[in-house]
């Protein structure tokens, strides 16, 4: 392991080295700035820009603002795209002073600003430089306090993805735990992010729930907000690690068209379509659509997934001042479930310590894939934004979230021939139990209503960049679990039929076991929670930045009940105050960050039983972060990244008291996760493009239950995670659009079971690779990836052991208008 660690530094070293050198040679230099606009004069993003005949350049930002260095004497900028009339403008550097170019305006589409010919160097086109939802307030990387990993739709396109779950691969110190169950409430994937789980549950910021795997077709961007993050988002969309927040694609005012389609094997067919159009001929009211049909089979012997996403967006420009955002986004899929092995008997009884040993069929379903579940999803987003002046903005957000299930999900318990038959003289683990925990027309629906007032403005000479904002979430649960036991079946056996476990013997089953409050496990309840918090970040200087925050947060429960609608635990009501506090040091401003930050998280545990019998409102549970480390934005935005180290203790955890006859609790436990990341975002040469992360977390029980007290937790994930990309598109006077990329991700031993009781259980460490091939072209676009490339058998759980997807084909084609 330590030689690992020494070839990733030793990567970074030559990636410094390399870029320092480049640096060092040009000592006589000016600084260039300037602003793009389109011809309605919207600011054009994310466009690359550089002087003719040198590799000098840079891209715009989200505002059309762009600013590099070059050396002293007369240029030529240069803005070319395809079909469309380049763009010259002149300029003068003068060495050690900023020039400030007049406002470049381009003849050109939003559509065609990504179908850049660049005649210089073009800045990495994986970076997404200012986001307005990680801290709520308009910032660069490099002025937040707080480490966050932004994966970009060009990077998804490149690398041909399709779900946001598997877009996180490429995020450093996520790992996925658990694929999508499609259930109501829970139904997404689970990933660890510090040490926590953490799920995909906010959209644009606010609340955006799911019930299965997100489609990506609608995702201009994702964004990883790592750390305890309840000051700005509260406890019930976040988690102790982090948390995901998907950025939506939204209209621009030109038309636009995008079919795809993508063949592969394991019958993958998936179509997609972006279409957007202005809908008045001033362009004040532009429309666009996103959807997607997807079907896929699986590498077992039964399987199959179908999905079907569609997400229409209304964007109103209702005055010079007030502008009015409407999205959409509906998801709906039947698919049959995924193997997830739990542990029936614990790996001590079963004399193992590594999911190798389980002699578990890699490519066996254990089931028919004729049972199913159906699963939808939708969320309804409303916004206005309203420019009370040059200094001041207010945001008012509505949005509505409803997931549902219905359908048998299958899961499998690996015991002791011992206890499968009930015959202590039995040696082995030669079968699986076979079980359900099916939902029955489960809901959660959501609504969150959102104030936010933005203010940029100075105090004689300190800039103030706030946010004051008001939140309420309410959530309307009823959701209802159930389950049956479909007998025993054998782990390796040729001639047993597994298929005959079947939908028809499932509704059999159903049919003859009606759903009561006794055979259901339900969470009916209704909650609302009541917010209010303020940030600020201070200019104290040019180069010292300070920021500081506060959440008084409200939670109300009230009451839960079972299926025949009896009250099971009485309303309650708690209050949390959850403040957070950041610092920026910029050695080199707008290149080099030096930051640090306590962050926050909680948690309202609930009712629990106590060590006397009676019911007692759990206290808030409480994680504090503190982290610190650097930020790059070096080389005219060519080497970009985050080296951090961070430390999350978490006080007041429940635990189950041995031997207790009413399963009792007692609330003492603190657990420490501490540990360092590394992100690189890179363009050594022109056309090379690099995104590399490496993590490693040490997560412990530091106080309670002594049966884990010491040992890491069970849902922690691997210790050392690592992922990289490496993408190269050939120079345009050879052919252009045409690029290679190759990658992988590594994770390293994971113990999905770790307790003195149970004993251990081990996934084993794994390498992934991938690759891909593509033309981009201005009117067309062709792919071809590689997933899995060595074929790898590996596992990934959640207390759980979990077969992944082998080998597999992708090969997609796309026309654009």
């Amino acid at each position: 392991m330590h030689r690992k660690l020494l070839l990733i530094l030793q990567l970074t070293i030559i990636l410094l080295v390399t870029y320092t050198g480049d640096s060092f040679s040009q000592t006589a230099r000016g600084t260039v700035r300037g602003k793009v606009v389109t011809s309605k004069n919207e600011p054009a993003g994310n466009v690359s820009i550089g002087l003719e005949g040198t590799h000098y350049g840079t891209a715009t930002n989200e505002l059309g603002e762009f600013s590099f260095k070059a050396p002293a004497g007369s240029f030529t900028i240069i803005i070319s795209y395809v079909g469309v009339q380049r763009v010259e403008v002149p300029v003068t550097v003068t060495a050690g002073q900023t020039t400030d170019v007049p406002q470049i305006t381009i003849n050109a589409s939003m559509s065609q600003l990504s179908e850049v010919n660049v005649i210089a160097s073009r800045a990495n086109r994986f970076t997404s430089r200012i986001s307005t939802d990680a801290a709520k307030i308009p910032l660069n990387a490099l002025e937040n306090s707080q480490s966050y990993t932004t994966i970009t739709n060009g990077l998804l396109k490149e690398q041909q993805l399709f779900t946001v779950d598997d877009a996180l691969r490429n995020a450093p110190g996520v790992q996925k735990m658990w694929d999508a169950t499609g259930r109501a409430g829970d139904g997404g994937g689970y990933f660890t992010l510090r040490g926590f789980t953490v799920q995909s549950r906010l959209r644009n910021g606010v609340a955006g729930l799911v019930t299965n795997g997100v489609d990506a077709v609608n995702v201009e961007k994702i964004e990883i907000i790592k750390g305890p993050s309840a000051t700005l988002f509260g406890s019930t969309l976040s988690s102790f690690g982090g948390l995901i927040n998907r950025v939506t694609k939204k209209p621009y005012e030109a038309f636009g068209l995008e079919v795809g389609h993508t063949v592969g094997n394991y019958d993958l067919n998936r179509t997609s379509i972006d279409l957007n159009t202005p809908v008045t001929a001033d362009g004040n009211v532009l429309f666009r659509l996103n959807s997607a049909y997807n079907y896929e089979g699986s590498f077992q012997n039964y399987g199959k997934n179908r999905t079907f996403a569609l997400a229409p967006t209304l964007s109103i420009k209702a005055s010079d001042r007030l502008s009015i955002l409407l999205e959409a986004e509906m998801f709906y899929g039947r698919a049959s479930a995924k193997p997830f092995f739990f542990f029936g008997s614990t790996p001590k009884e079963m004399g193992v310590t590594n999911a190798k040993q389980l002699n578990i069929d890699y490519k066996n379903a254990y089931l028919n894939d004729n049972v199913t579940q159906f699963s939808r999803s939708t969320n309804y987003f409303a916004q206005a934004t309203y420019k009370i002046s040059d200094k001041f903005t207010s945001q008012t957000i509505f949005s509505a979230s409803n997931s549902f299930s219905d359908g048998a999900n299958p899961y499998y318990y690996l015991m002791t021939d011992a206890a499968i038959f009930g015959n202590p003289a039995l040696t082995g683990h030669n079968y699986i139990g076979r079980y359900d925990q099916s939902t029955a027309d489960s809901k959660l629906k959501g609504i969150e209503v959102q104030e936010n007032f933005n203010g940029d403005f100075k105090i004689g000479s300190v800039r103030n960049r706030f946010v004051v904002g008001l939140d309420l979430q309410h959530q309307n649960s009823h959701q209802v679990y159930f389950g049956n036991f479909y007998g025993i079946a054998p782990l390796n056996d040729p001639s047993f039929d597994y298929g005959a476990f079947n939908k028809q013997v499932v509704d059999a089953t159903n049919a003859a076991n009606p759903l009561t409050a006794a055979n259901t496990y339900t969470y009916i309840y209704k909650t609302n929670t009541y917010s209010a918090y303020v940030s600020d970040v201070v200019n104290i200087t040019e180069q010292l930045i300070a920021s500081a925050g506060v959440r008084v947060d409200h939670y109300e429960n009230k009451g839960t009940y079972n299926f025949d609608g009896v009250k099971q635990a009485e309303p309650f009501s708690q209050t949390a105050v959850s403040p957070k506090f950041g610092l920026i040091y910029q050695p080199i401003k707008d290149q080099l960050s030096l930051f640090a930050n306590l962050q926050n998280g909680f948690v309202n545990p609930g009712l629990y039983t106590n060590a006397n019998g009676d019911a007692t409102v759990a206290d808030l549970q409480n994680a504090n972060q503190i982290e610190g480390g650097v930020k790059l934005g070096l080389f005219d935005g060519k080497l970009n990244g985050t080296i951090s180290y961070y430390r999350i203790k978490l006080t007041n955890s429940l635990r189950a008291i041995p031997n207790s006859p009413v399963f009792a609790q007692e609330q003492d436990g603190t657990q420490t996760s501490k540990g360092f990341e590394t992100e690189i975002i890179a363009t050594p040469f022109n056309g090379l493009n690099v995104v590399a992360g490496f993590s490693y977390n040490d997560n412990k029980y530091t106080k309670g239950d002594p049966d884990v007290l010491g040992l890491r937790s069970n849902v922690a994930g691997s210790p050392y995670l690592a992922n990289l990309y490496l993408s190269y598109r050939l120079p345009e006077t050879l052919i252009n659009g045409l690029g290679v990329g190759l990658g992988g991700n590594y994770a390293s031993n994971n113990k999905v079971i770790n307790s003195v009781s149970s004993g251990t259980l081990e996934l084993s460490e794994y390498y992934l690779f991938n690759g891909s091939v593509f033309l981009d072209r201005s009117k067309y676009r062709f792919g071809l990836s590689v997933n899995n490339i060595t074929n790898k058998h590996y596992f990934i759980g959640y207390t759980t052991v979990n077969p992944q997807r082998l080998r597999q084909f992708v090969l997609s084609a796309s026309y654009k208008l």
